[in-house]
C-alpha cells in the first residue's frame, strides 16, 4: 500500500529485505596493481577503521584516525599512499614516522607486501643499522621512506634526505611519538616538508598534546574515531588478576605458563633490568625465553622479533618498547609481570593479543599496594577484570610471619601483607575520576630511554575529551587527487 492510493491493497507477501552488502575493498577506487596485490595477502573485506578512513584519505583531506592497536591501521594509511606513487618522480614522495625500530620496519614489510606489484622502492630508515645500506637506498630513489623521527633528522642534516618532493606525511602512533619526547623532531620534520602535503595521523588516544600538533601542522583534517572511550575493553580478551606479594612474582609466573601452556606469550616488565632478570631465572628454570628490550643491539633485536613471529620462541620477556605496533598475530596470552603506572599502557599492552576477533587472555600480578592503579584500569575500559588466586595455578598459599620468641604474649601478631590489604576495590557510580597516581618507588622507575619510556599519565577528563571536529583553521586546499 502507498500513500498516493490508499484504497489499494496488496495481500502478496513482501520477500524479505536483503542484507547489507558487505563493504569489500574491491569497491574502492583503487589500482589494479593493489587490487591484486590485496586478493594475494588475504584482503577481502576492510576492518572498521580502513573503512572510514581510507575514502577521504583517497580524496587528498588531512585524516586523523583514532583506533586501538591491532585494528588494521597500517594498510589504512598505506594504500592511500600506494595509489599514488608515481616510480617516474624522483625522491621520496610519502614518508612515515613511527616511535619504534619495530615499528618501523612491520610498516615497510607491510607497504612491500601491498607495493608487490607496484614499481616502486620503499625504504626503512632506522638507527642501530649501518648508513650504508641506507644511503645507498636513498641514492637510488626510494619513492616511499619509513623511519624513526630521530634517524629521519640524522639524514635531512646530512643532506641524504631531501623533503622537497614530499606529498604525504603520515605520523603513526603520534600520542606514542610524543610520550617518549619525539616533538621537537616531528616538528623539526614537518617544517621542513611542502605546505601542501596532505598529512595522515594515527594515534590510539588523542591526547591535548596530540590534538595540538594536528591544530598547527594538519588543514582541517576529517578525524574518524573507531573507539570511543567508553568501548577502550576489548570483548574477545579475557582478562584476570592475581593479587600478589612482589617476592612471589616468579613462582607465580612458573605457575601459570605450566598451567597455561601459551602458544606464545608476551611477559611485560616495567624495566629493563627486570626483564633480564625474569629471562635469567625462567632459563634457570629450563623454559625456554628470549628477551627483548632498548638495550639491545639493533641486529639482536631484529633476530628475536624474526624468531618470535616465526614461532622459535613462545616466550618473549619485554618492555614497553613492543606494547605497541608489533604485528604477530598468535599470540594467545599476554602476562603483566608488572602493572604499568599509566591504564592506557595496560590497554595497549594487551592489545597484542586477541587481535582481528581472535581470543586471547590477558593476566596481571598486582601487588597489595598498587589497588588504584588496577580501578584506574578498570574505570578506563569500563570493565571490571576478573579476580584469580595464587591457588587457581597451583601456587601453594603463603605461610603467616612467625612470631619472634622474645615478643610479649599480649602483643599483637601483624598479619602477612596478602592478608592485611585489599587490592582492586570494584569502581562505582560515585567515583567521578581516577585520584592521582601515587609517584614511581626508585628500584621502579623507569629509565630515561628514549624507546622504553612508558606513557605519561593522563586524567580521566583528558581522555576521554572529544578533540574539536575543525582543529586548524588555514585556507582549504583543493582535495582531489589524481594519478
Amino acid at each position: 500500500m502507498t500513500d498516493s492510493h490508499p484504497e489499494e491493497t496488496n495481500l502478496e507477501p513482501k520477500p524479505p529485505e536483503a542484507a547489507p552488502a558487505k563493504l569489500e575493498f574491491s569497491r574502492f577506487p583503487l589500482r589494479r596493481s593493489l587490487h591484486a596485490a590485496l586478493q594475494e595477502v588475504g584482503y577481502v573485506e576492510p576492518t572498521p577503521i580502513q573503512a572510514e578512513f581510507l575514502p577521504p584519505a583517497l580524496e587528498g583531506y588531512d585524516v586523523i584516525g583514532k583506533a586501538r592497536t591491532g585494528t588494521g591501521k597500517t594498510a589504512a594509511f598505506l594504500l592511500p599512499i600506494l595509489q599514488y606513487l608515481d616510480h617516474r618522480k624522483p625522491g621520496p614522495q610519502a614518508l612515515v614516522l613511527g616511535p619504534t625500530r619495530e615499528l618501523v620496519v612491520q610498516i615497510a614489510t607491510e607497504a612491500e607486501r601491498l607495493a608487490s606489484k607496484l614499481p616502486v622502492r620503499i625504504l626503512a630508515i632506522l638507527g642501530g643499522e649501518k648508513y650504508r645500506g641506507q644511503l645507498q637506498g636513498l641514492r637510488q630513489g626510494a619513492h616511499l621512506v619509513v623511519g624513526t623521527p630521530g634517524r629521519v633528522i640524522d639524514h635531512i642534516q646530512r643532506g641524504t634526505l631531501r623533503l622537497n618532493a614530499l606529498e604525504v606525511v603520515v605520523l603513526d602512533e603520534a600520542d606514542r611519538m610524543l610520550d617518549i619526547g619525539f616533538r621537537p623532531d616531528i616538528e623539526r620534520i614537518l617544517r621542513r616538508c611542502p605546505r601542501d602535503r596532505q598529512t595522515l595521523l594515527l594515534s590510539a588516544t588523542l591526547p591535548a598534546d596530540v590534538r595540538r600538533l594536528a591544530e598547527r601542522y594538519m588543514i582541517e583534517p576529517r578525524l574518524v574515531d573507531v573507539t570511543p572511550p567508553e568501548q577502550m575493553a576489548v570483548p574477545s580478551i579475557r582478562q584476570t588478576y592475581v593479587s600478589i606479594a612482589e617476592h612471589r612474582k616468579i613462582d607465580l609466573l612458573r605457575k601459570v605458563l605450566e598451567r597455561e601452556q601459551p602458544k606464545q606469550c608476551i611477559i611485560f616488565t616495567a624495566t629493563k633490568r627486570g626483564a633480564d632478570q625474569v629471562h635469567r631465572r625462567l632459563l634457570r628454570s629450563n623454559i625456554k625465553a628470549a628477551v627483548l628490550h632498548g638495550d639491545l643491539p639493533q641486529e639482536k633485536r631484529s633476530r628475536i622479533m624474526v624468531g618470535f613471529r616465526e614461532g622459535k620462541y613462545a616466550i618473549l620477556v619485554a618492555t614497553d618498547v613492543v606494547s605497541r605496533g608489533i604485528d604477530v598475530e598468535g599470540i594467545s596470552h599476554i602476562i603483566n609481570y608488572d602493572l604499568p603506572e599509566d591504564p592506557e599502557s595496560y590497554i595497549h599492552r594487551i592489545g597484542r593479543t586477541g587481535r582481528m576477533g581472535r581470543d586471547g587472555i590477558a593476566i596481571a600480578f598486582v601487588t597489595p599496594e598498587q589497588g588504584k592503579q588496577l580501578t584506574a584500569i578498570e574505570m578506563l575500559q569500563g570493565q571490571l577484570i576478573e579476580e584469580a588466586r595464587g591457588e587457581d595455578f597451583g601456587l601453594a598459599e603463603e605461610a603467616a610471619p612467625i612470631e619472634p620468641v622474645d615478643q610479649p604474649a599480649s602483643a599483637e601478631v601483624v598479619a602477612p601483607p596478602m592478608a592485611s590489604l585489599a587490592v582492586g576495590a570494584a569502581p562505582t557510580a560515585a567515583v567521578s575520576q581516577v585520584e592521582g597516581q601515587e609517584a614511581m618507588a626508585p628500584e621502579t622507575a623507569m629509565p630515561a630511554d628514549a624507546v622504553e619510556s612508558a606513557a605519561m599519565p593522563t586524567t580521566s577528563a583528558e581522555s576521554s575529551a572529544p578533540p574539536p571536529k575543525q582543529v586548524f583553521g588555514r585556507p582549504t586546499r583543493r582535495y582531489r587527487r589524481s594519478l
